[in-house]
Protein backbone atom coordinates (compact mmCIF):
# COMPACT_ATOMS: atom_id res chain seq x y z
CA UNK A 1 0.00 0.00 0.00
CA UNK A 2 1.32 3.42 -0.92
CA UNK A 3 1.21 5.80 1.96
CA UNK A 4 0.08 9.34 1.19
CA UNK A 5 2.96 11.78 0.93
CA UNK A 6 3.61 14.02 3.87
CA UNK A 7 2.70 17.63 3.19
CA UNK A 8 5.80 19.57 2.18
CA UNK A 9 7.61 21.49 4.86
CA UNK A 10 7.46 25.12 3.67
CA UNK A 11 10.53 26.12 5.67
CA UNK A 12 12.60 23.22 4.31
CA UNK A 13 11.52 23.97 0.75
CA UNK A 14 12.40 27.59 1.17
CA UNK A 15 15.81 26.69 2.61
CA UNK A 16 16.52 24.33 -0.29
CA UNK A 17 15.68 27.08 -2.77
CA UNK A 18 17.65 29.75 -0.92
CA UNK A 19 20.61 31.44 -2.56
CA UNK A 20 23.71 32.45 -0.62
CA UNK A 21 23.85 36.25 -0.63
CA UNK A 22 26.62 38.41 0.79
CA UNK A 23 27.42 42.11 0.61
CA UNK A 24 31.16 42.42 0.07
CA UNK A 25 33.90 44.90 -0.75
CA UNK A 26 36.16 44.35 -3.75
CA UNK A 27 39.20 46.31 -4.91
CA UNK A 28 38.82 48.59 -7.88
CA UNK A 29 41.60 50.77 -9.25
CA UNK A 30 42.73 52.76 -6.23
CA UNK A 31 39.49 52.45 -4.25
CA UNK A 32 36.98 49.91 -2.95
CA UNK A 33 33.77 48.94 -4.66
CA UNK A 34 30.64 47.56 -3.02
CA UNK A 35 29.10 44.41 -4.45
CA UNK A 36 26.47 41.84 -3.66
CA UNK A 37 27.61 38.28 -4.39
CA UNK A 38 25.05 35.56 -5.08
CA UNK A 39 25.68 31.83 -5.12
CA UNK A 40 28.70 29.72 -4.28
CA UNK A 41 32.34 30.61 -5.04
CA UNK A 42 32.89 27.47 -7.10
CA UNK A 43 30.39 28.69 -9.69
CA UNK A 44 31.55 30.41 -12.87
CA UNK A 45 31.62 34.17 -12.23
CA UNK A 46 29.23 36.63 -13.87
CA UNK A 47 29.75 40.33 -13.13
CA UNK A 48 26.90 42.84 -13.59
CA UNK A 49 27.88 46.52 -14.01
CA UNK A 50 25.04 49.07 -13.99
CA UNK A 51 24.57 52.31 -15.90
CA UNK A 52 25.46 55.80 -14.74
CA UNK A 53 23.33 57.08 -11.88
CA UNK A 54 22.15 53.58 -10.96
CA UNK A 55 23.32 51.10 -8.32
CA UNK A 56 23.95 47.37 -8.07
CA UNK A 57 20.24 46.93 -7.32
CA UNK A 58 19.29 47.90 -10.90
CA UNK A 59 19.42 44.26 -12.09
CA UNK A 60 16.25 43.09 -10.35
CA UNK A 61 16.33 39.33 -9.81
CA UNK A 62 19.29 38.64 -12.13
CA UNK A 63 21.73 37.85 -9.32
CA UNK A 64 19.51 35.21 -7.79
CA UNK A 65 18.38 33.77 -11.13
CA UNK A 66 21.96 33.20 -12.28
CA UNK A 67 23.01 31.83 -8.90
CA UNK A 68 20.24 29.23 -9.01
CA UNK A 69 21.72 28.04 -12.30
CA UNK A 70 25.11 27.52 -10.68
CA UNK A 71 26.84 30.83 -11.36
CA UNK A 72 28.66 32.98 -8.84
CA UNK A 73 27.08 36.35 -9.58
CA UNK A 74 28.51 39.73 -8.65
CA UNK A 75 26.37 42.88 -8.86
CA UNK A 76 28.79 45.77 -8.41
CA UNK A 77 28.31 49.44 -7.57
CA UNK A 78 30.44 51.54 -9.91
CA UNK A 79 32.83 54.04 -8.35
CA UNK A 80 30.98 57.05 -6.97
CA UNK A 81 27.70 55.12 -6.95
CA UNK A 82 25.73 53.32 -4.27
CA UNK A 83 27.94 52.10 -1.45
CA UNK A 84 31.21 52.16 -3.42
CA UNK A 85 33.93 54.66 -2.59
CA UNK A 86 33.81 58.06 -4.18
CA UNK A 87 36.92 58.78 -6.25
CA UNK A 88 39.26 60.83 -4.04
CA UNK A 89 40.40 62.83 -7.07
CA UNK A 90 36.97 63.03 -8.67
CA UNK A 91 38.09 60.82 -11.57
CA UNK A 92 34.98 59.48 -13.29
CA UNK A 93 36.41 59.16 -16.77
CA UNK A 94 35.92 56.12 -18.99
CA UNK A 95 39.51 55.16 -18.21
CA UNK A 96 38.79 55.07 -14.49
CA UNK A 97 35.68 52.94 -14.87
CA UNK A 98 37.46 50.57 -17.28
CA UNK A 99 40.33 50.28 -14.79
CA UNK A 100 37.84 49.19 -12.13
CA UNK A 101 36.43 46.54 -14.49
CA UNK A 102 39.93 45.13 -15.05
CA UNK A 103 40.60 45.13 -11.31
CA UNK A 104 37.35 43.33 -10.49
CA UNK A 105 37.86 40.76 -13.25
CA UNK A 106 41.44 40.17 -12.12
CA UNK A 107 40.36 39.59 -8.52
CA UNK A 108 38.18 36.62 -9.47
CA UNK A 109 39.40 33.04 -9.73
CA UNK A 110 38.73 32.91 -13.47
CA UNK A 111 37.71 35.33 -16.22
CA UNK A 112 34.06 36.30 -15.69
CA UNK A 113 31.22 37.02 -18.04
CA UNK A 114 30.90 40.82 -18.05
CA UNK A 115 27.36 42.19 -18.30
CA UNK A 116 27.42 45.97 -18.64
CA UNK A 117 24.52 48.37 -19.08
CA UNK A 118 25.16 51.80 -20.59
CA UNK A 119 28.17 53.19 -18.67
CA UNK A 120 28.92 49.71 -17.33
CA UNK A 121 28.90 48.48 -20.94
CA UNK A 122 31.18 51.27 -22.12
CA UNK A 123 33.65 50.47 -19.34
CA UNK A 124 33.47 46.73 -20.07
CA UNK A 125 33.94 47.21 -23.82
CA UNK A 126 37.01 49.38 -23.29
CA UNK A 127 38.43 47.02 -20.67
CA UNK A 128 38.03 43.98 -22.93
CA UNK A 129 39.02 45.62 -26.22
CA UNK A 130 42.05 47.52 -24.91
CA UNK A 131 43.59 44.75 -22.81
CA UNK A 132 46.05 42.39 -24.48
CA UNK A 133 45.32 39.49 -22.14
CA UNK A 134 41.93 37.83 -21.85
CA UNK A 135 40.05 39.30 -18.88
CA UNK A 136 36.56 37.95 -19.61
CA UNK A 137 34.97 34.78 -20.96
CA UNK A 138 32.07 36.62 -22.65
CA UNK A 139 30.70 40.14 -23.00
CA UNK A 140 27.08 41.28 -22.78
CA UNK A 141 26.36 44.89 -23.74
CA UNK A 142 23.00 46.14 -22.48
CA UNK A 143 21.63 48.89 -24.71
CA UNK A 144 25.00 50.41 -25.53
CA UNK A 145 27.15 50.37 -28.66
CA UNK A 146 29.99 52.43 -30.15
CA UNK A 147 27.46 54.75 -31.80
CA UNK A 148 25.08 56.45 -29.38
CA UNK A 149 22.13 58.57 -30.45
CA UNK A 150 22.46 62.23 -29.36
CA UNK A 151 18.74 62.66 -28.68
CA UNK A 152 18.78 59.85 -26.14
CA UNK A 153 21.91 61.26 -24.51
CA UNK A 154 20.23 64.64 -24.07
CA UNK A 155 17.16 63.04 -22.49
CA UNK A 156 19.24 61.08 -19.99
CA UNK A 157 21.31 64.08 -19.06
CA UNK A 158 18.20 66.21 -18.54
CA UNK A 159 16.85 63.62 -16.10
CA UNK A 160 20.11 63.20 -14.20
CA UNK A 161 20.64 66.94 -13.72
CA UNK A 162 17.03 67.93 -13.09
CA UNK A 163 17.02 67.84 -9.28
CA UNK A 164 20.39 68.94 -7.88
CA UNK A 165 18.73 69.89 -4.59
CA UNK A 166 17.13 66.49 -4.16
CA UNK A 167 13.50 65.67 -3.40
CA UNK A 168 11.33 66.55 -0.44
CA UNK A 169 9.55 63.18 -0.57
CA UNK A 170 10.18 59.76 -2.09
CA UNK A 171 6.90 60.25 -3.94
CA UNK A 172 8.47 63.18 -5.79
CA UNK A 173 11.37 60.97 -6.90
CA UNK A 174 8.90 58.30 -8.02
CA UNK A 175 7.05 60.89 -10.08
CA UNK A 176 10.29 61.97 -11.75
CA UNK A 177 11.13 58.37 -12.64
CA UNK A 178 7.63 57.75 -13.96
CA UNK A 179 7.95 60.75 -16.28
CA UNK A 180 11.35 59.52 -17.48
CA UNK A 181 10.21 55.93 -18.17
CA UNK A 182 6.49 56.26 -19.02
CA UNK A 183 6.43 52.71 -20.39
CA UNK A 184 7.00 51.34 -16.89
CA UNK A 185 4.20 51.34 -14.29
CA UNK A 186 4.81 53.71 -11.39
CA UNK A 187 5.57 51.59 -8.31
CA UNK A 188 3.10 51.75 -5.47
CA UNK A 189 5.66 50.43 -2.98
CA UNK A 190 8.44 53.02 -2.76
CA UNK A 191 10.72 51.07 -0.44
CA UNK A 192 12.94 50.06 -3.37
CA UNK A 193 13.75 53.71 -4.01
CA UNK A 194 15.63 53.80 -0.73
CA UNK A 195 18.34 51.72 -2.44
CA UNK A 196 18.95 54.49 -4.97
CA UNK A 197 18.46 57.58 -2.82
CA UNK A 198 19.81 58.69 0.53
CA UNK A 199 18.15 60.97 3.09
CA UNK A 200 20.38 63.92 3.93
CA UNK A 201 19.39 67.09 5.77
CA UNK A 202 15.73 66.19 5.38
CA UNK A 203 15.83 65.69 1.61
CA UNK A 204 16.29 62.67 -0.67
CA UNK A 205 19.30 62.70 -3.03
CA UNK A 206 20.35 60.29 -5.74
CA UNK A 207 23.03 58.05 -4.35
CA UNK A 208 26.00 59.11 -6.44
CA UNK A 209 28.90 61.51 -6.07
CA UNK A 210 27.75 64.93 -7.40
CA UNK A 211 31.16 65.24 -9.09
CA UNK A 212 30.20 62.27 -11.28
CA UNK A 213 28.28 64.57 -13.60
CA UNK A 214 30.53 67.56 -13.08
CA UNK A 215 28.95 69.61 -15.85
CA UNK A 216 29.83 67.00 -18.47
CA UNK A 217 27.57 66.60 -21.46
CA UNK A 218 28.15 63.00 -22.46
CA UNK A 219 26.13 59.89 -21.72
CA UNK A 220 26.25 58.66 -18.14
CA UNK A 221 28.54 61.44 -16.99
CA UNK A 222 31.29 60.96 -19.55
CA UNK A 223 33.03 63.99 -21.00
CA UNK A 224 31.47 65.26 -24.17
CA UNK A 225 30.01 62.90 -26.76
CA UNK A 226 30.87 59.25 -26.44
CA UNK A 227 34.27 58.69 -28.04
CA UNK A 228 32.99 56.75 -31.03
CA UNK A 229 36.39 56.09 -32.55
CA UNK A 230 37.77 54.66 -29.32
CA UNK A 231 34.75 52.42 -28.73
CA UNK A 232 34.74 51.25 -32.36
CA UNK A 233 38.42 50.35 -32.21
CA UNK A 234 37.88 48.51 -28.93
CA UNK A 235 34.91 46.62 -30.38
CA UNK A 236 36.92 45.54 -33.42
CA UNK A 237 39.38 43.82 -31.08
CA UNK A 238 36.76 41.85 -29.14
CA UNK A 239 37.16 38.13 -29.82
CA UNK A 240 35.15 36.60 -26.98
CA UNK A 241 31.45 35.69 -27.37
CA UNK A 242 29.43 38.90 -27.42
CA UNK A 243 25.75 39.71 -27.03
CA UNK A 244 23.95 43.03 -27.43
CA UNK A 245 20.66 43.21 -25.55
CA UNK A 246 18.76 46.19 -26.93
CA UNK A 247 15.53 47.70 -25.74
CA UNK A 248 13.30 47.90 -28.79
CA UNK A 249 12.00 51.27 -27.55
CA UNK A 250 15.52 52.58 -26.91
CA UNK A 251 16.46 56.08 -28.01
CA UNK A 252 20.14 55.34 -27.32
CA UNK A 253 20.91 52.39 -29.62
CA UNK A 254 19.42 52.70 -33.11
CA UNK A 255 19.20 50.19 -35.94
CA UNK A 256 22.25 51.88 -37.47
CA UNK A 257 24.11 51.39 -34.17
CA UNK A 258 23.26 47.70 -34.23
CA UNK A 259 24.42 47.25 -37.82
CA UNK A 260 27.70 48.99 -37.09
CA UNK A 261 28.29 46.70 -34.11
CA UNK A 262 27.62 43.66 -36.30
CA UNK A 263 30.29 44.92 -38.71
CA UNK A 264 32.81 45.61 -35.96
CA UNK A 265 32.09 42.37 -34.09
CA UNK A 266 30.92 39.90 -36.77
CA UNK A 267 30.34 37.14 -34.23
CA UNK A 268 28.13 39.35 -32.02
CA UNK A 269 24.57 38.23 -31.35
CA UNK A 270 21.71 40.68 -30.89
CA UNK A 271 18.49 40.35 -28.89
CA UNK A 272 15.74 42.98 -29.10
CA UNK A 273 13.53 43.15 -26.02
CA UNK A 274 10.02 44.34 -26.83
CA UNK A 275 8.45 46.78 -24.40
CA UNK A 276 11.83 47.88 -23.05
CA UNK A 277 13.65 51.18 -23.38
CA UNK A 278 17.22 52.03 -22.43
CA UNK A 279 16.95 50.40 -18.98
CA UNK A 280 16.19 46.94 -20.27
CA UNK A 281 16.70 45.01 -17.04
CA UNK A 282 14.33 47.30 -15.18
CA UNK A 283 11.68 47.40 -17.90
CA UNK A 284 11.47 43.67 -18.70
CA UNK A 285 13.45 41.87 -16.02
CA UNK A 286 12.23 38.32 -16.70
CA UNK A 287 12.79 38.61 -20.45
CA UNK A 288 16.22 40.16 -19.89
CA UNK A 289 17.27 37.38 -17.50
CA UNK A 290 16.11 34.68 -19.89
CA UNK A 291 17.93 36.14 -22.90
CA UNK A 292 21.23 36.66 -21.09
CA UNK A 293 21.12 33.32 -19.28
CA UNK A 294 20.45 31.42 -22.52
CA UNK A 295 23.45 33.11 -24.14
CA UNK A 296 25.80 32.61 -21.18
CA UNK A 297 24.92 28.93 -20.76
CA UNK A 298 25.48 28.33 -24.46
CA UNK A 299 28.81 30.12 -24.97
CA UNK A 300 30.66 29.45 -21.72
CA UNK A 301 31.97 26.15 -20.29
Amino acid sequence: MVEPAEPPDAAAAEAADAVAVADVRIRGEGLELAATAYGLPEGSPVVFLHGGGQTRHAWGTAGEVFARRGYHTWCVDLRGHGDSDWAPDGDYTADAFAGDVRAVAGALARPPVLVGASLGGIASLIAVGETDRSIASALVLVDVAPTIEARGVERIRAFMTANPDGFERLDDAADAIAAFVPNRPRPQDLSGLRKNLRLRDGRWYWHWDPRFLGGESGIDGQRGPVNHRRLAEAAARVEIPTLLVRGRMSDIVSEASVEELRTLVPHAEVVDVAGAGHMVAGDRNDVFNEAVLEFVERVTP
